[in-house]
């Protein structure tokens, strides 16, 4: 069933969408768990008179959450897809999948397997096997048949190989295997090229059972092949083909790269309309040219867009010497006419402008040569000479031609590879042939090995060679008496080599032979290896093993373990399985064997005639998208948020304590705290922020006593100490776990965030301004507490004639306050039972009682208590040095000693502190104690 774009695997199963009236119906009439709350005593007050309701039905939203919940599975089950494919004929006994890997196949290779893998898909659910089979692969590659995974494993492990096709060899294979499964399906993935045995290839392949045909092609561009890249005179000239017939123009960049991948240089080649060959120039200084390892077609990522090169692509500069005057008049007498025709099509010439040879010798190594041809020259002048020798030791190589001039000068151990006899041989002299001598075959051992003797060529004249022991090694082409033509030796680095005839068609007619340009440029192509055993004959015999080879994309890549050693020939060499395209050899010197050469051309491939039903599809990705497991996701992400919803409905989220909302909770309830003491503290919104605001925030989180900065170091430091250690006794001995004590500047500090706020009385620190006392003053009356301590065990009352300088200061501090009447601590005040029950309240001295606001009926101790009610006293005067005696070091230990040194003594100043604590935060509640029976009768209790 398919509804485009989208189709069911199981359309029977959306049948089951009928029922959702059903669900909607039972989902409507089946109410939420009633909600539950913890006891909240205002809000059961407020709804004292409401009767308690259950809802009658269910919310309408979470109905359509159910309702789309279940549509969402049973679409699920019906199995939807999108974009859906039309199934592929892969039915029958079997499915034949005959694929083209081969280097053309690289552009689409990932679409060309999406292809594969929906053939064996439809394979698979027909449970029929697959045969699979590539057309460029090991000739002994098991083919089947495979069942549907095997044979989607051994596609995904395959990949396109940079070598042609092998379509008869593979076909015959896979008809083979058909003969017995009769009925077959057979998928031909081509990659659109013709190629030789392809008409036999296909009547072989369909004529075997076949019973219908699925025909891939591809959509992608042309490919575009470089088939030359030859280094002329003026530049590398290269040329690209593609597939002939296409009207369009077209134009593709190619690039040149030296051994370490750099691009040194670009050309431009346009194909015409119409045409399938292109050409271009890259038109850059030999020298550059020189450092070409490969050049590669942009765009085009397959093996025969790429195009590797060898020492045979590389000029070389050679130097021309003659001592002969040109004559103008007739150039075919010239001695470097020749030799000059012969070498300009693949080397670089230079001539001296000087025909002396003490200066043309130097003119010419300047220009660093790779070798240097002398025509007819005899004595090298002594000068220069010593020059010569170090340049053909160091790698040069010199080619010297016989004459007259070279006989008179004699033999040179230096710059001769052979002693060579006083006169020269001709037709009818002294040592005279009766007839002309004609070349034999050339000795295995030179670089002229593979070449045919040219029958043509015949010496009437020649210089001979003195008859030495190793006069054989040296010889490179003999005639048939067996008198040398051509000697060479090894010197050094550098060769030498002889013609033992003159470079003009007086002794002999070879420089007007076809044999004396190949000889040349043998020699030439030995001089740019330096003597490189690849260059010669006993070389081209042996096998070179792989260097570098051409992957199917067109990149170069170590050598595959499937590559074979090369044995180099005349001719184009086969590219194949075993020997790929790349390079082969070592580091000093390598071959290059490429994919195309000159006569490669690319031709479409035509559909044979096929009597067969077929199905042509293209090459494309699968793009339909299986909807199951969405849909499922889905589903399970509504039935969370149903669970959520039934969790929030039962109150489940309200009952749960909560950190957060503790803390929420605790900074509202400080807040309001606040604004009772002050009855005018604001809360500030978020959009009106001010500085500060967040270290208020920090300051009002947590419960902090407060101690005022005096200025001196030494004593604001034991005042720190002193809370800090009594912080740390106040969270192990009560529920109340204060924060980190905080330093108040009274001046500008905010005071109502602390409620006590402890004050040590120094002569030495300045006297606060009025407006700061002003400040305190607004404190106390707000609610909040100064504790004083003048820490001079201060005991006769702050009303005494005499007084300490501490006491003097603070009796000016309390002279600009509104200071309610003091009294001593009474033995039955809150403050002696808030938490410990204490008799007296010391500190580091033990001396000095605490002094307080006095209780409004102080003569009738008997009621005191009752009717002092539940206000705390603004202020506190101690001389007994709290904070001394609470201090502490890091590790818990004290820091000042108690007078007189008693352990306990310390113990009850902190208690103390836990009583002052105590009693700021709850007030006077044990003297409520007595109001219990009066609250309870009132009660009805």
């Amino acid at each position: 069933m398919s509804w485009l774009p989208l189709s069911f695997g199981a359309p029977m199963v959306l049948w089951g969408l009928l029922a959702l009236p059903v669900i909607w119906w039972l989902l409507r009439f089946t109410p939420p768990k009633p909600q539950t709350e913890i006891f909240p005593p205002l809000k059961i007050l407020a709804r004292v008179l409401k009767r308690e309701e259950t809802p009658q039905q269910s919310p309408w939203w979470l109905t359509l959450l159910r309702l789309l919940m279940a549509a969402l599975i049973v679409a699920a089950l019906a199995e939807p897809v999108f974009n859906p494919r039309e199934k592929l004929p892969a039915e029958g006994a079997a499915l034949a999948l005959v694929i083209d890997n081969d280097w053309a196949s690289a552009a689409d290779w990932g679409q060309r397997v999406a292809t594969a893998e929906r053939l064996i898909a439809d394979a698979s659910s027909n449970e029929v096997p697959v045969i699979i089979a590539f057309t460029a692969e090991k000739p002994n590659a098991e083919i089947g048949p495979f069942d549907a995974a095997a044979a989607l494993d051994r596609l995904r492990a395959a990949k396109p190989r940079p070598i042609p096709t092998d379509r008869p060899a593979v076909y015959a294979r896979v008809a083979a295997t058909l003969e017995s499964l009769p009925g077959a399906s057979v998928a031909v993935l081509a990659d659109g090229l013709a190629a030789e045995g392809d008409e036999a290839a296909f009547n072989t392949l369909l004529s075997k059972n076949a019973a219908r045909v699925v025909w891939a092609v591809s959509d992608r561009p042309a490919l575009i092949g470089l088939t030359g890249a030859d280094n002329q005179v003026d530049g590398f000239e290269l040329t690209a083909i593609r597939a002939p017939g296409d009207p369009a123009p077209a134009q593709v960049t190619a690039g040149a790269f030296d051994d370490k991948g750099r691009r040194i240089a670009d050309a431009t080649l346009t194909f015409s309309p119409g045409e399938s060959t292109a050409t271009g120039t890259m038109a850059v200084p030999f020298e550059l040219r020189n450092d070409f390892a490969s050049i590669t077609l942009d765009g085009q990522r397959q093996a025969g867009a790429v195009r590797v090169l060898d020492e045979n692509s590389k000029r070389r500069r050679v130097g021309l010497l003659s001592q002969a005057e040109a004559d103008q008049a007739q150039p075919l007498l010239s001695p470097l006419y020749y030799i000059r025709r012969a070498l300009q099509p693949f080397a670089d010439l230079a001539e001296p402008s000087s025909a002396d040879l003490a200066d043309a010798i130097p003119q010419l190594l300047d220009q660093k040569p790779a070798m240097i041809v002398m025509a007819d020259v005899g004595t090298i002048p002594e000068q220069v000479r010593q020059r010569l020798v170090d340049w053909v030791d160091n790698g040069g190589t010199l080619v010297r031609f016989a004459g007259s001039r070279l006989v008179a000068g004699g033999n040179d151990d230096d710059l001769l590879p052979v002693r060579l006899r006083t006169g020269e041989r001709s037709l009818g002299g002294a040592l005279s042939w009766t007839t002309p001598q004609a070349v034999t075959d050339f000795p295995k051992t030179g670089p002229f090995a593979d070449l045919a003797p040219p029958a043509e060529v015949t010496v009437t004249r020649q210089v001979l060679a003195e008859p030495t022991p190793d006069i054989v090694e040296r010889t490179w082409a003999t005639l048939a008496d067996g008198t040398p033509l051509v000697t060479g030796m090894k010197k050094g680095k550098g060769t030498l080599v002889l013609f033992h005839v003159t470079p003009e068609a007086t002794w002999s007619n070879l420089p007007i032979s076809g044999s004396f340009v190949e000889m040349l440029r043998r020699i030439v192509q030995l001089s740019r290896n330096q003597g490189a055993a690849v260059a010669n004959a006993e070389a081209a015999a042996t096998s070179l093993a792989p260097y570098r080879m051409i992957s199917a994309d067109g990149t170069l890549v170590p050598p595959t373990p499937d590559a074979r050693p090369l044995v180099p020939g005349a001719g184009p060499l086969p590219v194949t399985f075993e020997n790929p395209p790349g390079l082969y050899g070592s580091e000093t010197g390598v071959f290059a064997h490429n994919l195309l050469n000159a006569e490669s051309s690319f031709a479409p491939l035509v559909r044979p005639q096929i009597t067969v039903p077929v199905t042509t599809i293209q090459y494309a990705f699968d793009e339909s998208h299986n909807l199951k497991g969405p849909l499922v996701a889905a589903a399970l992400l509504l039935m969370v948020l149903d669970t959520l919803a039934v969790f929030w409905m039962g109150g489940l989220f309200s009952r749960r304590p909560r950190r957060a909302g503790t803390a929420a909770a605790t900074t509202a309830a400080l807040l309001i705290a606040l604004g009772a003491l002050g009855g005018h503290t604001d809360i500030a919104r978020a959009d009106d922020a001010k500085p500060g605001d967040d270290r208020a925030i920090e300051d009002i989180s947590k419960t902090r006593i407060a101690y005022v900065q005096t200025g001196e170091q030494s004593v604001d430091s034991i005042s720190r100490a002193g809370l800090e250690g009594l912080t740390r006794f106040l969270i192990e001995k009560t529920a109340l776990e204060p924060g980190a004590p905080a330093s108040v500047d009274i001046s500008k500090d905010q005071l109502s965030f602390y409620p006590l706020i402890y004050w040590p009385i120094d002569p030495a620190a300045p006297m606060p301004s009025q407006a700061a006392i002003a400040r305190v003053d607004a404190y106390m009356q707000q609610g909040g507490t100064v504790l004083f301590d003048t820490r001079d065990q201060f005991a006769t009352g702050i009303g005494a004639d005499s007084a300490s300088p501490a006491t003097e200061r603070l009796r000016d501090i309390l002279g600009n306050l509104n200071v309610p009447p003091l009294e001593p601590v009474p033995s039955d005040h809150v403050l002696t039972k808030s938490f410990y029950i204490l008799p007296e309240f010391p500190g580091r001295f033990a001396g000095s009682p605490l002094w307080v606001a006095a209780s409004l009926e102080a003569s009738n101790t008997e009621n005191r208590p009752v009717r002092t009610g539940d206000g705390v006293s603004p202020i506190m005067i101690t001389a007994n040095d709290f904070a001394g005696a609470w201090a502490v070091d890091e590790n818990g230990d004290p820091l000042l000693p108690t007078v007189p040194s008693d352990p306990m003594q310390r113990i009850y100043a902190l208690r103390a502190g836990v009583n002052i604590m105590m009693y700021m935060l709850t007030g006077n509640y044990k003297s409520d104690q007595v109001h219990v029976p009066v609250l309870l009768e009132r009660l009805g209790q």
